[in-house]
């Protein structure tokens, strides 16, 4: 009897240091919450007292459509289309499916293309974005000096009848020389010619793999064993063979002296 009185008395006294401190700490969160306070956002549109505030709202939209088409530039405007798609092609050709995985595609074709287009972005950034930092040219000139580094590259891998194919398809006189041809029409035939010159480099790069198919699918079905299939085979000697001839060596060297 007494020890199970002991035991109320200390269940008791356990409920009743709990409450007191369950209500303490609500009394200090809800002090802490008077006390602090919490910031609110606010958007509005109201009337400029002053034309640099138009201005610095323009700006502040430019440089918000400019990120939100920042990997559309990245993509159509640089190496990474051609780089990508062949990186993707030497996977299939390989008849690895997720390896690489896609992480690691897409992230070797951004550090090449990094590679790539440094000397225009170099030249991009001395000839226009500096200047325009240290106000000695205005946004339009600015403008203008930055993209003519990115239409040369596009030039030097461009092809003439894909620039004619889009100069009559725009309705437009025939260009005399660079300067004449639009950006308009020397974007969708820069990006046409990446994705010619892609599938060719790919096609090479499956030649090899597709004669090591051909070979193991004949052997099996010489040999009878028609019900084996022939990737199960085929795919350790396509490893082999593009170990042995340091095959990432190779694409990438291609790669990167293509655009040289």
């Amino acid at each position: 009897m007494l020890m199970s009185k002991s035991r109320q008395t200390l269940r008791s006294a356990a409920l009743t240091a709990l409450t007191v401190a369950v209500v303490l700490g609500l009394v200090w969160c809800s002090a802490e919450a008077q006390t602090i306070p919490i910031p609110t956002i606010t958007i509005g549109v109201d009337e400029a007292d002053e034309p640099g505030e138009v201005s610095l709202a323009l700006e502040i939209l430019f440089l918000l459509t400019i990120l939100s088409l920042a990997p559309a530039i990245l993509i159509l405007l640089t190496s990474f289309t051609r780089t990508v798609i062949v990186l993707s092609l030497v996977r299939n050709a390989i008849g690895t499916q997720q390896v690489p995985p896609n992480q690691v595609i897409i992230g070797l074709a951004l550090i090449l293309t990094f590679f790539v287009m440094t000397p225009t972005w170099n030249a991009v950034y001395s000839e226009a974005l500096q200047p325009y930092l240290n106000l000695e040219i205005s946004r339009e000139e600015a403008f203008e000096r930055a993209l003519s580094p990115v239409r040369d590259f596009m030039f030097r891998q461009a092809n003439e009848n894909d620039i004619g194919l889009f100069v009559s398809l725009a309705g437009i006189e025939r260009p005399r020389n660079q300067d004449d041809v639009p950006t308009s029409v020397l974007i969708p035939a820069f990006v046409l010619g990446e994705l010619k010159k892609a599938f060719q480099m790919g096609f090479v790069i499956y030649l090899p793999f597709l004669v090591i198919d051909i070979v193991v699918s004949s052997t099996l079905m010489s040999m009878g064993m028609m019900m084996l299939p022939p990737v199960m085979i085929s795919l350790p000697f396509k490893l082999l063979l593009f170990v042995l001839v340091d095959g990432w060596h190779l694409v990438v060297e291609s790669l990167v002296a293509s655009f040289m």
